[in-house]
């Protein structure tokens, strides 16, 4: 029988949020100053007129992203970054401050979009409409438009008021896709030519679709027919065009550096993380083949064989995760997590298809279950949500990506080295080959950007430095990770950077309480703050401030 999980109250930070009075602030419709004085009132009124201003109009019906409409968007941005530099937060608490440099990190996002990244205007990917998945981050991973088809959101078959509005968000993708043709000018070669696989994958699920509504309304399978068409013809002109593309997709090493450390704030380089991730790889390797030789005498892991064995195993690494974790008082155990983290354990898969986490799965389930801290984050997220505006639903432009990559990889060697695989020491092995799988992949995505390497040649990096052939050239996982981190800068290394971020603060807490260090308050506190970047929850944990003040003085300078 599963243990009965108890409810922790969370730890309390130093300082908690106040109570938020929000007076609102004047402002004009174009974003402009306000004659108030700089209260959090004041940010939350921007924050607020921000994130509309931040979705684009509309044409056709479709979000607008033609080239006029963009560039409009860049002149009125000018006056809500003048606003927010209005607004003095110095005086305030720190949990305040750290709101307003998300803010500031947002803004940032969008002008980096407008001048360099241009995903509308260079990346064939960012026109995909329909998603059949949920994803375990707080938003979808990498660049997306603002009219987006979540099918996983919807109970087939489908009542009619859900077809109604699912008919609603199909009839945007043809206009869209119109008006893609118009918009897409890059000259890019890789983002074009693994984009075109995007909407070719649209086209395949639109099908789906018409198969699974038979049964719907003429008006709804009208509906997903013009979304088919439209996007089979952009498939046909991305091929057309294709030929012509042949610039290099990075954005380079000094953009990319700006991004990282003013956008996604994290206290890093290009050139830094290079060697982060050099590191984190040969100790991958070298803690993988000391790991072998200590375990040279033990029988090698089974490998789950059937469906069946695969539900059993599957739940029981749940139950057995979450029983170390409280008998452990590692973290903080709530009654959500254990559905949140049975609700995604798939299911079994012949050997000739696993790809790589599946394979790492079907020898020891727990090894990814440390890393569904994911969904532990979105329960939270959903069922206990933040007392700040900023944190209460997903930052924009995967800001969140060092907490919650770097999180989730950090938890699968911390619960490692904690004790939860005393009993089975050949899991270690697992540990370490995820390790440096991740290590390989952000290495690679470094070198694309810098347009040292083509993605075919960070996918040959990525595969040779993962060991025991766990990853091959044959499996969509490869080009798919390759392409998300080509499409979104500073991901494919956040697994890696973040996880070390997290691993500093970790250090820095225990010196700094000593005894009165616990994991389970560790732990407790990075939740209570919100997915938000490593560097402000190490400011609002620790009180120190110096890397947040080095990253403002580098952009002002």
């Amino acid at each position: 029988m599963e243990p009965e999980v108890r409810v922790r109250c969370l730890s309390l930070i130093s300082v908690t949020l106040v109570a938020l009075v929000v007076a609102t602030a004047p402002t004009t419709a174009q974003g402009g100053l306000s004659d108030a004085g700089s209260t959090y009132g004041d940010l939350v009124a921007l924050f607020e007129d921000w994130r509309q201003f931040e979705h684009p109009g509309l044409r056709d019906g479709a979000p607008d992203y033609t080239a006029e409409a963009m560039a409009r968007q860049g002149r009125e941005l000018r006056a809500y970054r003048a606003r927010l530099t209005a607004i003095d937060p110095s005086g305030w608490p720190i949990e305040q401050q750290v709101d307003h440099h998300l803010v500031r990190a947002e803004m940032n996002g969008l002008d980096f979009n407008l001048r360099v990244m241009r995903p509308w205007a260079r990346d064939p990917a960012f026109y995909q409409s329909v998603w059949t998945a949920q994803s375990d981050t707080p938003a979808h991973e990498g660049p997306t438009h603002h009219a987006l088809v979540e099918l996983w959101t919807y109970a087939f078959p489908l009542a009619p008021e859900a077809q109604d509005r699912l008919t609603n968000e199909l009839n945007t993708i043809p206009p869209l896709l119109t008006q893609a043709r118009g918009n897409l000018v890059g000259n890019a070669r890789e983002l074009w030519l693994s984009g075109i696989g995007n909407i070719r994958g649209q086209a395949a699920t639109l099908e789906d679709l018409a198969q699974s509504t038979l049964d719907a309304g003429d008006t709804l399978k009208g509906a997903i027919e013009a979304a088919l068409e439209a996007t089979l013809a952009l498939v046909d002109w991305l091929e057309a065009q294709a030929p012509s593309k042949r610039a290099p997709s990075g954005i380079g090493k000094e953009n990319y550096t700006w991004y990282l450390r003013h956008v996604h704030l994290v206290p890093l380089s290009w050139q830094e993380e290079v060697g982060l991730l050099k590191r984190e790889l040969d100790r991958a390797h070298a803690s993988l083949a000391l790991e072998e030789h200590r375990n040279r005498n033990l029988p090698p892991l089974e490998a789950i064989s059937s469906p069946q064995e695969y539900d059993r195993r599957a739940n029981e690494a749940v139950t057995k995760y979450l029983t170390f974790l409280e008998e452990a008082d590692i973290l903080p155990v709530r009654d959500y997590m254990d559905p949140a983290l049975r609700a995604h354990i798939g299911r079994f898969a012949p050997v000739e298809s696993r790809n790589f986490f599946q394979t790492a799965i079907h020898y020891e389930p727990m090894t990814l279950w440390t890393h569904f801290y994911h969904w532990f984050d979105l329960a939270l997220m959903e069922l206990e949500p933040h007392a700040s505006p900023m944190r209460r639903g997903p930052l924009l432009y995967n800001i969140f990506d060092s907490r919650s990559e770097g999180l989730a990889t950090g938890v699968e060697e911390m619960m490692m080295h904690a004790g939860l695989y005393d009993d089975n020491p050949r899991a270690r092995e697992i540990v370490w080959i995820m390790l440096a799988q991740r290590a390989a992949r952000g290495l690679g995505s470094l070198y694309v950007h810098a347009n040292e390497l083509t993605m075919k040649e960070a996918r040959d990096f990525h595969v040779a430095w993962t060991p025991r052939g766990w990853m091959r050239e044959d499996l969509d996982l490869l080009g798919f990770e390759q392409q998300l981190y080509l499409r979104q800068p500073g991901y494919g290394t956040s697994y890696i950077s973040g996880k070390y971020l997290i691993e500093r603060l970790l250090t820095e807490r225990a010196r700094q309480l000593g005894d009165d260090f616990t994991l389970s308050g560790f732990y407790a506190d990075l939740d209570a703050l919100g997915v938000i970047p490593v560097s402000l929850i190490r400011w609002q944990l620790t009180g120190k401030d110096d890397e947040i003040r080095a990253l403002v003085d580098d952009e002002s300078g």
